[in-house]
């Protein structure tokens, strides 16, 4: 097995041998554009004289390794992921002296340079097991340790860590400084950090138990402009106040920064003291409310993680899911009980929910608690199960034992098991001891079982309406037949007028195959009745008929988002699953969308529209379906309230799917302006939106393309700009966006991105279909070649999903069955692009059927 590649064994092994005392990491930065120095000196006990093991280290070069005072061969004990460590005693001192690289990949040590002002931005992505590309580390969760970084860079830089940041030493004889950073307290590598280059930053304080807790917010000089930090700064101290009167625990560290990064490849990074965020955040352009929305809720998540994930520390990474999921309940707790954002909880269900539930129903849906075997493992984990699934579960969780007992519990587990690692069993033996109940039976059945239930009611009246029975029934699917309990809610609704108001509503346990619900029978059948009302289940729910009815007709009868979006959510499901053809869901969103103010809600449907009309629908229908969508959505944007977040997204929309030369020539003059909606900022990012429409329509050439790339010269500019030329109608275009991406090497991370988004938007998918051998062919020197993150965005992005065809089904099957041994990480990522496939395919069979 490749030493990239650490397995739960020999992590176990090792961290029965050895304990680390600290790391001692000095990094020269001054070096070069392409490589740094670093030099790691280590002190570690072991058990037991004379054993062996390694430490890991991903580096261009080893120049010296010097164990307990003597020298040991590089050549000899290094094999590219590995040093191999003979002959330990009980007490270790280690020196390795080695050249790293920077990376663009978003992983390790990133390397940016801004094309404004050609400066050098640097920042790490060290999680799962990147810290190893910076400096030598037993890298693995549970071998805590302090670390004391000390830096020497340009001396205009900001250089960022974990601890506070020291008063940097001038090199002489340079420009250059050397800062010496105070030693960590005990925790993980992957939570070490460094950020270095011109920053700017603005700085405020937060009030917390132990006094004031010095913060800063950094961010890339050409960005400062489009800084929010007010309302960043208002964000993180309700989420300080929150998180520290709900733990009961003093914040842990000594400060807390927040740096935008750029060529990001995730959301945010906990990093201890010193988080990392995407620069999507940095608005520099009119966003939809969801992203605003978004932004408070990452930044609530990262901060929750300084408690848990952080203070308290997963021992293995099979209980990723653990610290992941508890930051997404903490966060959207602390979101919808301390800040603006009170609906935080709709959000979750509309948005993180769907998200859940269709990871849930892939081939590779696994339970809560996976099994984590090795490193490749967890990098293709951080899903919809670990985040949203689990998050769904917590919340059940503390409906099931109860708030108090549940915060009691917590608050137990800190103090217990501060500064120390955890596993799943510490943290439901206290919550056991809080809540007095037993939750192994619970563990059991929600996580170590995968897949999601269904539950449909059937109701049965009489000739004048009243309900004689009524009972829900719980399915699941053949793969995955466990039948859960579930605490919900039911929810009757009558029409007054045109608004559906609920009547009554009440709670119930769901269990087993079929659950009689006593409390209906006697009642007037109701316009609607809604299982799940208020979202407290985790299942995918079923309307029965006159329900499904009253939905259709009435697609804007509720007041209220949650019902709403319960609802459409419910016909979402009935489509994927071929019990409602994609034509009818069409109509209903349609309906829906006039007025519709959730944001979340507005962006999640426009999503689902996208895909039920591009794949869901039957080929037979499609194009008349699209130019239908399309003529819908030219009319509702010119409808919608001038300014408001739902002109902004529908324009988005409408520019997505203008082919007809009238709706082309109208987004033309939307672009250069001889047609003005009022209210519409045409800024930056939407002027992108619109010429990349043009471009994707054959609208706009590449000369076109250039000049606006010209004017937007930055970095997300070149982006927008790769993006673009890449979704042209041509083979040509279609054949450059590949050859850079797949073909080339060395393109950063956010540019091959870009390239897929334009590489597979098409108009006509046709345009796609020589890719299908092509892309099966480059899979193993793709996955081999590049690093995680590059490879699996390269095998999701490239996919030719728009196709949607039983060609690039079976081709994607063939390919699986005849690489039975390919890397478990990459046959799980092409399975679940086949697993889109296959649906969509058998929901084009239940739209064809309506005629």
């Amino acid at each position: 097995m490749s030493g990239k590649n650490l397995t739960r064994v020999e992590a176990q092994e090792r961290a029965a041998l050895v304990s680390v005392a600290s790391y001692d990491v000095s990094l020269d930065l001054t070096t070069g554009p392409k490589t740094f120095r670093t030099t790691t000196k280590v002190t570690f006990d072991a058990t037991g004289e004379g054993a062996d093991t390694f430490i890991d280290l991903i580096a261009d070069s080893v120049q010296e390794i010097v164990l307990n005072g003597e020298q040991l061969d590089p050549g000899a004990h290094l094999d590219g992921a590995r040093v191999t460590l003979p002959n330990l005693r009980s007490h270790n001192e280690l020196t390795i002296d080695a050249t790293g690289v920077y990376m663009n990949t978003g992983e390790g040590l990133h390397r940016f340079v801004d094309p404004v002002d050609d400066e050098v931005y640097l920042y790490t992505q060290f999680e799962v097991a990147d810290s190893r590309r910076m400096f030598a580390v037993f890298e693995q969760p549970d071998l805590k340790a302090e670390f004391a970084f000390t830096v020497t860079a340009p001396g205009h830089w900001q250089v960022i860590s974990g601890q506070p940041t020291p008063s940097p030493t001038p090199v002489e004889g340079s420009d250059d400084a050397t800062w010496t950073f105070e030693p960590t307290p005990r925790i993980s590598s992957y939570i070490t950090a460094l950020i270095a280059g011109p920053y700017d930053v603005i700085r405020d304080e937060v009030q917390t138990r132990k006094g004031p807790v010095s913060m800063g917010l950094f961010c890339r000089r050409s960005l400062t402009p489009h800084l929010d930090a007010p309302n960043v700064f208002d964000c993180t101290k309700r989420g300080f106040a929150f998180f520290e009167s709900e733990f009961d625990v003093d914040y842990p560290f000594a400060k807390y920064d927040q740096i935008f990064t750029p060529e990001y490849n995730m959301g945010a990074m906990e990093n201890a003291g010193a988080v990392t965020l995407n620069e999507i955040y940095v608005f520099r352009a009119k966003v939809p409310d969801a992203m605003i929305e978004r932004r408070a809720l990452t930044i609530l998540h990262e901060l929750a993680h300084m408690w848990f994930g952080n203070l308290v520390t997963m021992q293995w990474w099979n209980d990723l899911w653990l610290n992941e999921s508890f930051a997404e309940w903490a966060s959207t707790t602390a979101q919808s009980e301390a800040t603006q954002w009170e609906t935080a909880w709709t959000t979750f269900g509309t948005s993180e929910k769907a998200w859940a539930y269709n990871q849930d129903q892939l081939s590779s849906t696994h339970p809560i608690v996976a099994p984590i075997r090795d490193l490749e493992d967890v990098e293709v984990n951080f899903d919809g199960i670990t985040y949203a699934k689990g998050a769904s579960v917590l919340k059940q969780l503390v409906a099931y034992v109860g708030r108090e007992p549940f915060v009691a519990g917590l608050r137990a587990y800190f103090a217990k098991h501060a500064w120390g690692n955890t596993t799943l069993a510490d943290l439901l033996g206290e919550l056991e001891q809080t809540s007095g109940r037993d939750l192994s039976a619970w563990s059991q059945q929600w996580l170590e079982t995968a897949g999601v239930n269904t539950l449909r009611p059937e109701v049965e009246v009489d000739g004048e309406g009243t309900i004689t029975a009524a009972a829900i029934r719980q399915t699941a699917a053949p793969d995955f037949p466990t039948l859960r309990p579930h605490r919900l809610a039911v929810g009757l609704y009558s029409l007054q007028g045109n608004q559906l108001v609920r009547t009554d509503r009440f709670e119930l346990d769901v269990a087993g195959e079929r659950t009689e619900v006593k409390e209906l029978v006697g009642l007037a059948q109701p316009d609607l009745l809604l299982v799940n009302d208020d979202d407290l289940a985790y299942a995918k729910i079923r309307l029965d008929e006159r329900s499904l009815a009253t939905a259709v007709t009435h697609p804007r009868g509720f007041t209220q988002s949650l019902p709403r979006a319960l609802v459409l959510g419910a016909a979402w499901d009935m489509t994927r699953d071929a019990e409602l053809p994609g034509r009818d869901f069409i109509e209903m969103v349609l309906q829906t969308l006039p007025g519709e103010s959730d944001s979340t809600l507005l962006r999640t449907l426009l999503g689902q529209l996208q895909v039920t009309a591009m794949q869901y629908v039957a080929r037979d229908h499609r194009e008349a379906t699209l130019a239908m969508v399309t003529s819908r959505l030219r009319a509702l944007m010119a409808a919608a309230e001038p300014g408001s977040d739902a002109q902004l997204q529908l324009t988005s929309a409408f520019a997505f799917y203008s082919r007809a030369d009238e709706d082309v020539a109208h987004v033309r003059a939307l672009l250069e302006g001889s047609t003005v909606l009022d209210g519409l900022a045409v800024d930056t990012e939407m002027r992108w939106t619109l010429l990349t429409s043009l471009a994707a329509a054959g609208a706009a050439d590449a000369a076109e393309i250039e000049a606006e790339r010209e004017r937007d010269d930055t970095a997300t500019g070149r982006e927008r700009a790769a993006r673009a030329l890449a979704a042209r109608p041509t083979p040509d275009a279609k054949a450059d966006a590949w050859a850079q991406a797949i073909e080339q090497d060395g393109l950063p991370n956010q540019m091959i991105s870009a390239l897929a988004f334009g590489f597979r938007r098409v108009h006509d998918a046709a345009l796609l279909r020589p890719y299908v051998e092509k892309y099966h062919a480059a899979l193993e020197e793709v996955w081999a070649s590049r690093t995680h993150a590059i490879a699996e965005g390269i095998v999701t992005y490239f996919y030719p999903t728009s196709l949607a065809s039983a060609e690039l089904r079976d081709a994607s099957q063939a390919w699986l069955d005849a690489h039975p041994d390919a890397s478990s990480g990459l046959r799980r990522t092409l399975a679940e692009a086949r697993d889109d496939v296959s649906r969509a395919l058998v929901a084009q069979e239940c739209d064809a059927r309506r005629g």
